[in-house]
């Protein structure tokens, strides 16, 4: 990929998108390129629910908090902001697979995502990064999510999924 001249990373706080993230921070570096984590959001109960009834503060409110979680995302993932790069993030209105297409469509950009879960729950979980798969203009990343992530999946997962961490129990299990 020769010429790429910014990252653009789907961000969402998942697992899936803070390992992408990091992927495309690291793809970024190597290109000497601009890194643009991009986080879609939409107000509760979707455009529809905003347009019925319209708020202009209820909207500055979660805009505030989808740049909050944006902020929290990219603590997660890379520990703050990077010195070495050239960081431009976007908190964009819309489904996020329109949004993350349209952010990527200059020359010379990468679109980096999370792939998304596996197993039964993929179908509606993966549905963003299907369609920026299919959609977008530009090359697309998909980055797998970490193992941690996949330990909830299978026919067993539930039990991982509904049960607290207790640390004694952990031990006993690793003897």
């Amino acid at each position: 990929m020769s010429g790429v001249r910014r990252v653009i990373a789907g961000v969402s706080g998942s697992p899936g998108s803070l390992r992408a993230l990091r992927f495309a921070a690291s793809l970024a570096r190597v290109h000497d390129a601009a890194l643009v984590p991009v986080l879609a959001w939409l107000p509760p109960g979707g455009d529809f629910a905003d347009r019925s009834h319209p708020s202009p503060v209820l909207r500055k409110v979660w805009k505030d908090a989808a740049w909050r979680r944006l902020w929290s995302a990219i603590e997660l993932a890379l520990g703050s902001v990077p010195d070495d790069l050239t960081v431009q993030p976007a908190v964009l209105r819309g489904e996020p697979g329109l949004v993350l297409t349209g952010a990527a469509s200059q020359p010379g950009d990468v679109l980096v995502i999370g792939a998304g879960r596996r197993g039964a729950g993929r179908l509606v979980a993966s549905r963003s990064s299907r369609y920026c798969l299919a959609h977008a203009h530009c090359p697309v990343l998909a980055v797998p999510p970490p193992a941690l992530a996949r330990i909830g999946n299978g026919p067993r997962g539930w039990m991982f999924r509904h049960r607290r961490l207790d640390p004694e129990l952990a031990a006993l299990r690793a003897d």
